[in-house]
């Protein structure tokens, strides 16, 4: 396996990989998934030679915040440490930045040493 930057838009490949982790709001709105994959600070894919196993996906200025937006791999690759190896890569190459956010699965992310926010008195809000 090989963790690259995810440079082409393959816009099949991302489909399926988002239809298979049950991502369909992104899947029902290609041309959306495109314009945010191409308006991303820093995309990363796993690959088995040309075939994609999983990306992860950041936003942010790179300098003082990163957030961690999307991080999959296909069902039949989990559990074999794609996911934890492309999140240090992201974590390597912002390695300076102070705040890296992300929203996801505690389980995962406690595994790699992120805490909860609200284990140092903070809180994340959102507007629906």
């Amino acid at each position: 396996m090989e963790i690259r930057e995810y440079r082409e838009y393959r816009e099949e490949e991302l489909l399926s990989l988002y239809a298979s982790v049950g991502w369909t709001a992104y899947t029902q709105h290609p041309e959306t998934l495109r314009a945010g994959v191409a308006n991303s600070l820093f995309t990363l894919g796993a690959y088995d030679g040309q075939t994609l196993l999983g990306i992860i996906r950041t936003v942010g200025d790179g300098h003082t915040i990163v957030l961690i937006q999307d991080i999959l791999v296909f069902p039949e690759h989990q559990r074999k440490g794609i996911g934890s190896k492309l999140m240090q890569a992201v974590l390597e190459r912002f390695r300076n930045v102070r705040q890296i956010e992300l929203a996801a699965n505690i389980a995962f992310y406690e595994s790699l040493g992120f805490r909860k926010m609200s284990e140092i008195g903070c809180c994340a809000f959102i507007r629906l």
